[in-house]
């Protein structure tokens, strides 16, 4: 007993071979007093907190361990959440443990059949499903707990392995494609003649993949990825060329090619870039947007239905159902992230044959994710930059050395560069946000002041034009600063911009600023990304900010903010469904998640309908869980 009083309370010390813990009441005291004996075993559970730096549990619930054992009950209790309405109706965690309890002992092996095949758990000597989902809730020993939590997360990661190679497989067997049979005239004089820069290795590793898919004869359906500048637009354009080298056997139509842009900002860079780079080529290209209108938009339109249009670049208004093509053969999405899979989809019925589709990002995805929230797409790398593309220099500076980072902006300016100012944009906060930018806008305009400066300002609450006129008007170098919140995150392309602010940088995460300072370093001089935070940040801000300043390199950024994050949004819409494990964790038990892939793609490489014997336990699972998508071509 400490103190006296209302201060009075019972302490007592929890001792086992990892250390102690100090158990504390205030209430109920003298009972418990008389009930705890020293020198007994006991299982004790509740909130961990700690008092003066030590760990302390207040009010435990606490179990006679000889009382608990001669009950049969397991070695570890399972703690389980509730609610306060819940516990009002007197079911706390402990209660719900023993209806768990009691449930799990009415069932046997039939009611939890077997799910994955023998030589599976022979290989890596698995329990049973049946002992794993009793060990997981009352394990016997920990080492039982262990072996209950290592089979549980193998299977969570196989069947959705499993789920997404069916999709593949299915996809490869009943979707047919167009086949490019040749690398014509067009694709060659392209890479002899009009080529900018030498390809590099992994450019051309990437041509020969989107070569192969098609050829085969099978719909392509590829994700390329590659960081900021890799080059995945010439890849591209290379491939609409090789569809324009190709005929359809019924008429001799060559085929037609789209790319589809988030923005009308993006779509009319793609369409100014792609059309300077071919335009000594026989080539027709087109541009069609929101703001396409009259005549133009009717030659357009026109020339897609009637095939002499051989590319068309455009936002999302090239999905649109009156967009009619007389041969289309291939698909690209840049920035497939900024689309819904319901946009992407109509894509595919611009043909009778659906054309093949490549979707792009220059968002770095991890590989664990990869596998895991795209293993259903084939998967193409852009992991190296082309030759003489400089690093950004990264540095993160405190509010109190603003006056010398705009010092340093006045700088750049004098040498006739220009230069980015980005807030961030919370949706929760929108209103906050907008007010900040307008103040931020306000202090810029302070440092500098017009005539000498002009500068542009781009938010959401703008309009459409609003918006693409102060977008255009820095690209096109009518004004040299540009202040904005993340709408220019993506796809603004300024050569001569060599400097990005980001304020407020504690509130971003590490690879929406790893595409942000993407901005910059697009021409040949030396460009600098400076983080400004405030004087105090938490210490996962401190460590996203220094990550950034170590590394331009956006896979590692990926494979750090997945760590630090979680898989959670990271991969966005398409992870759905995918990544709702109870208890496997993508990037801790990446092992795991090898070994489940491997032994997936083994069975469907030896069983893609999954008919054979030892298999019949996996697809009786699968069609247990009603697994439609996967299901629905071969059940």
């Amino acid at each position: 007993m400490v103190g006296s009083g209302r201060a009075k309370r019972l302490t007592a010390r929890l001792q086992d071979d990892t250390g102690e813990i100090e158990l504390v009441w205030f209430q109920g005291i003298n009972w418990i007093h008389k009930m705890i004996e020293v020198g007994h075993l006991y299982l004790v559970f509740g909130r961990l907190g700690f008092f003066m730096g030590k760990p302390q549990i207040a009010h435990p619930e606490i179990e006679n361990y000889q009382a608990h054992k001669a009950e049969g009950k397991a070695f570890l209790e399972p703690v389980y959440p509730s609610t306060e309405k819940l516990k009002a109706k007197g079911l706390n965690g402990k209660a719900i443990g023993k209806l768990t309890y009691t449930l799990l002992q009415l069932l046997s092996e039939k009611d939890l059949p077997e799910n994955l095949p023998g030589t599976i758990i022979g290989q890596y000597k698995f329990i049973s499903h049946f002992q794993a989902s009793i060990q997981i809730h009352f394990p016997a020993t920990d080492k039982h707990y262990q072996h209950a939590v290592r089979r549980i997360k193998f299977e969570e990661l196989f069947f959705a392995q499993l789920r997404l190679g069916l999709i593949k497989w299915a996809r490869h067997r009943y979707s047919k494609g167009w086949v490019f049979e040749q690398v014509g005239h067009l694709f060659n004089e392209f890479y002899n003649r009009y080529l900018p820069f030498a390809l590099t290795n992994a450019q051309k590793k990437v041509l020969k993949e989107i070569r192969k898919d098609t050829g085969s004869g099978i719909q392509m359906n590829r994700l390329l990825q590659g960081d900021v500048g890799s080059g995945k637009t010439i890849v591209a354009l290379m491939m609409m060329l090789l569809a324009a080298d190709n005929t359809r056997e019924t008429d001799g139509q060559r085929f037609q090619s789209v790319l589809m842009a988030p923005t009308e900002i993006l779509a009319q860079q793609h369409f100014n870039n792609i059309s300077a780079l071919i335009k000594d080529m026989p080539v027709c290209v087109k541009l069609l947007t929101g703001s396409s209108k009259g005549k133009q938009r009717k030659e357009v339109l026109q020339s897609c239905e009637d095939g002499t249009l051989d590319i068309l670049i455009g936002t999302h208004a090239v999905i649109e159902d009156n967009v009619n093509f007389k041969n289309l053969g291939l698909a690209v999405i840049d920035e497939q992230h900024k689309f819904g899979v319901a946009q992407r989809a109509q894509l595919w019925k611009k043909n009778t044959i659906p054309p093949h589709i490549l979707v792009m990002t220059a968002t770095p995805i991890p590989r664990t994710l990869a596998l895991t929230a795209y293993g259903d797409l084939d998967y193409s790398v852009i992991d190296e930059l082309p030759p003489g593309r400089q690093p950004i220099n990264t540095l993160h500076r405190s509010e109190s050395a603003r006056p010398q980072v705009m010092d340093f902006v006045k700088q750049e300016i004098k040498k006739g560069r220009q230069a980015y100012i980005v807030y961030p944009l919370i949706e929760e906060s929108s209103k906050m946000d907008y007010e900040n930018l307008m103040k931020g806008y306000e202090e810029v305009k302070s440092f500098f002041p017009e005539p000498k400066y002009w500068i542009s300002m781009v938010h959401g609450k703008q309009n459409a034009d609003e918006k693409e006129t102060n977008m255009r008007r820095f690209v096109s170098g009518d004004t040299q600063l540009m202040v904005s919140t993340t709408v220019i995150e993506v796809g603004v392309n300024v050569p001569n911009a060599t400097v990005m602010v980001i304020e407020s940088a504690e509130k971003f995460g590490l690879s929406q600023l790893h595409q942000l300072r993407g901005r910059v370093g697009r021409g040949a001089d030396k460009s600098f990304c400076i983080l400004l935070t405030g004087p105090k940040i938490s210490n996962d801000a401190r460590e996203r900010l220094k990550v950034l300043v170590q590394t331009n390199d956006g896979f590692k950024i990926a494979e750090k903010d997945l760590e630090i994050r979680g898989p959670g949004d990271i991969s966005g819409t398409r992870q759905s469904g995918l990544m709702n494990f109870k208890l496997a964790n993508i990037v801790q038990d990446y092992v795991i998640l090898d070994a489940a892939r491997a032994a997936a793609e083994n069975i469907l490489s030896a069983d893609p309908d999954l008919n054979m014997p030892e298999n019949q336990p996996v697809k009786d699972f699968l069609q247990q869980q009603n697994n439609k998508t996967a299901w629905s071509k071969i059940s």
